[in-house]
């Protein structure tokens, strides 16, 4: 089913006035069902038998959660603690590899690796000594043969030049520096004091040991942020040439992240001066040869994920925007999350209780959900408009053998976009238009049945 009759666009709103009809709380969609809608029925037991039947004729992918940072930014949305004790995240090494070891006894059959992924937290929190034995225990446990990119998400102020040698020995091939802005007086409000020069070094060091892929993640809508400074910040990390940009808008939840509180409300700017801001840093990293890439990131036309969004080969997972085709991803460390045909799982997200239960031996999987034919249908349906903006629902029915007139209450939800310009329907296509691509989220939420009910868990589409 589509819009029974034609829909007449309306005369152009200002985009106060979108703003106004469409900024309410949406997922940002890095998954579906989204994490919000993860309970406890799926727990050890079930990821134990998820994993046993993981379909391993492609190399699957690691994720590694590293839980420290050196300072807590107040900004900050991610599983971590402010901490500096060696010990303490040597430990934690030993327990990634026994939840490896735990993982493996599951599965029951070699396991092929294709990329792996260093998340946090901080992983050059780690000490270069614990990387390098963290990666000989992974390459003992695993076939790594086949293993084309390993990526890490880093701090620069945290970053020495052993941990950058160390980096090089494993054959870090991506990096991912964090960078949010560079104006004083923004990053005297969120806790993080950076200085361009530690970038710049940083980005040369890990160049120079073989790095193929930079990126540089920068935030819009952070307190006291104008999207003058914004724009500054860009004219500094561009002469860099990162590969790739994430430019993520702020998400301010202290509900569930307490030490946002430490934010003053009163600093954040409001949502049309965000939509500023975002439109703002679009326009200056398109005009200096950046391509956009879905609804945040940024990359260099040669950049792999530029390929990807040219052939229609771009997916969407909790990293954000990828390249990554594989099936099955085994998360390990404390609140991961791993993906298989059969669902999504979730580690506990409390530290002490992650290494407990891995200590006695044990799955530490806290909650997931399994995944219904009806499930992979919506989800391939948000994926694509998340990373194409377009989406023919008739063909991702057919594909997924599907009747599409099971999404038919999208199209009555979605009458309104037709009519602010925001889409634009041709029989069963859907196309974000150029006006509707900041509201993309928006428009995938009214494909989604469980979107209203857990709105409060999420962030504003603007």
């Amino acid at each position: 089913m589509s819009l029974s009759s034609p829909v007449v666009a309306s005369p152009a709103a200002s985009s106060a006035d979108l703003i106004a009809r469409y900024d309410a709380n949406a997922p940002r969609y890095t998954s579906y069902p989204t994490a919000a809608q993860f309970t406890p029925a799926v727990g050890a037991g079930q990821w134990g038998d998820w994993l046993a039947r993981a379909p391993l004729d492609q190399a699957v992918s690691l994720y590694l959660h590293i839980p420290f940072c050196k300072r807590l930014c107040w900004y900050c949305g991610c599983n971590t603690r402010a901490i500096n004790r060696e010990s303490v995240i040597a430990s934690y090494v030993d327990l990634l590899l026994r939840e490896a070891d735990l993982v493996l006894a599951r599965i029951g059959r070699p396991v092929r690796v294709g990329s792996i992924h260093l998340g946090g937290g901080t992983p050059n929190m780690l000490a270069p000594a614990d990387l390098e034995r963290l990666f000989a225990g992974l390459a003992a446990r695993f076939d790594l043969g086949d293993c084309f990119e390993i990526a890490a998400e880093l701090d620069p102020e945290v970053l020495t030049p052993e941990w950058v040698e160390a980096a090089g020995r494993i054959g870090l091939t991506r990096a991912s520096l964090g960078v949010q802005d560079l104006s004083p007086d923004v990053q005297a409000a969120v806790n993080r004091p950076e200085r361009f020069e530690t970038i710049r070094w940083a980005a040369e060091a890990l160049r120079a040991q073989g790095l193929v892929s930079l990126n540089l993640d920068l935030m819009y809508g952070l307190p006291r942020q104008t999207a003058e400074n914004l724009v500054t910040t860009l004219g500094l990390v561009t002469t860099l040439r990162p590969e790739r940009i994430a430019l993520f808008g702020y998400a301010h939840v202290p509900w569930m992240k307490p030490h946002q509180k430490l934010i003053k409300d009163d600093e954040l700017p409001d949502a049309p001066l965000r939509f500023l801001q975002s439109q703002a840093a679009a326009r200056y990293l398109t005009g200096k040869g950046w391509t956009a890439i879905g609804l945040d990131h940024f990359a260099l036309p040669h950049d792999g994920l530029a390929a990807a969004q040219r052939s229609g080969r771009l997916r969407r997972n909790f990293q954000g925007y990828t390249t990554d085709q594989a099936p099955v991803l085994i998360g390990l460390g404390v609140s991961s999350i791993s993906r298989t045909p059969d669902g999504y799982v979730q580690n506990l997200s409390l530290e002490r209780e992650w290494r407990a239960a891995v200590s006695a031996g044990h799955l530490p999987a806290a909650r997931g959900v399994a995944l219904r034919p009806e499930d992979v249908f919506v989800g391939a349906i948000i994926e694509r408009l998340m990373c194409d903006f377009a989406v023919d629902v008739a063909e991702v029915a057919a594909r997924h053998d599907r009747p599409a007139d099971s999404v038919a209450g999208a199209w009555t939800l979605l009458e309104r976009f037709a009519e602010d310009a925001l889409i634009e329907i041709e029989g069963q296509r859907l196309t974000v238009t150029a006006l509707g691509r900041p509201f993309v989220r928006a428009v995938c939420a009214a494909f989604d049945p469980a979107a209203a009910a857990v709105a409060d868990r999420h962030a504003r589409v603007v």
